[in-house]
């Protein structure tokens, strides 16, 4: 039988874990599940799934990073009495073409679409604690971030502001049907403008340089990346710029009634708390 309780996947991951919070705070009953979690969820091992969707009435799905597993797990999603479906994608999914990047988001969106299930999906922008929870977090403790991006601006958006989002597409039963939100900050900044922020906040002395696709590539593969991860991450970088992501949306304040956070607001509440030392 299925009551009010909303299931989170990826709980322990950069969004999961602040929308979990979240809930709880309105009094919302709360399943977290993860590889690590009390309630286990490998999207590897579907032999975990039912259990983990026993009682449901609302799934936020962060997807895998590989193709194919969403679809098997929106079919039990409905055969366990799931009412309501949320999924992180990717900004823009619908505009990446025929570029190897993104064919995980892709198909979790023909997935959650495809369904019978009411669905939501929210499409934010690059994270801007990327620079400290993430891949840019340790080139940046070194001194130097050196990534294939150049004068094309990214619209970064607080993990916050979408965990916000979240929170109140799974909090509101039916205003968000059939919705897909492009996510993005207040304005766009190129990476080595965002560097120089991190700097002036963080007082220390960080630079930006730009790299090729491969030798970004090769450098992740160095640092332990298989060959595909590593070029599909290097792929985003080339559908960035293009200019695809770059325009900032006004998607966030139609969901919350506000505007988004700054990148500024940003990296003074991570440099305050040490991010990148002190």
């Amino acid at each position: 039988m299925s009551n009010d309780t909303t299931l989170v996947l990826g709980a322990t991951g950069k969004t999961g874990r602040r929308v979990a919070a979240r809930l709880r705070l309105r009094g919302t009953p709360v399943r977290t599940a993860s590889r690590s979690s009390p309630t286990r969820f490998d999207w590897s091992d579907p032999g975990g799934w039912d259990a983990a969707l026993r009682g449901i009435a609302a799934v936020y799905v962060v997807p895998p990073g590989v193709p194919g597993p969403v679809h098997e797990f929106v079919a039990r999603a409905e055969a366990a009495g799931v009412r309501r479906l949320v999924l992180l994608s990717g900004r823009g999914a619908d505009t990446w073409g025929d570029s190897a990047f993104g064919l995980d988001m892709r198909s979790a969106e023909d997935a959650v679409r495809g369904s019978a299930l009411e669905w939501t999906v929210l499409r934010p922008s690059n994270f801007a604690q990327n620079f400290h929870e993430d891949v840019f977090h340790a080139p940046l403790l070194a001194g130097e971030l050196a990534l294939p991006a150049g004068a094309v601006p990214e619209p970064f958006i607080d993990a916050e502001d979408v965990a916000d989002a979240a929170t109140a597409v799974l909090s509101e039963t039916g205003r968000h049907a059939g919705r897909i939100y492009e996510l993005s900050g207040p304005r766009a900044l190129t990476f080595g403008e965002a560097v120089e922020l991190i700097s002036r906040a963080s007082g220390r002395p960080l630079t930006y340089r730009q790299v090729s696709p491969a030798a970004y590539a090769a450098t992740l593969v160095e640092e332990g990346l298989s060959e595909d991860d590593a070029h599909h991450v290097a792929e985003m970088f080339v559908l960035m710029e293009r200019g695809l992501f770059s325009a900032t949306t006004d998607d966030l304040a139609t969901l919350l009634g506000r505007a988004p956070r700054t990148f500024e607001d940003y990296a003074v509440r991570a440099a305050a708390a040490g991010a990148w030392g002190r």
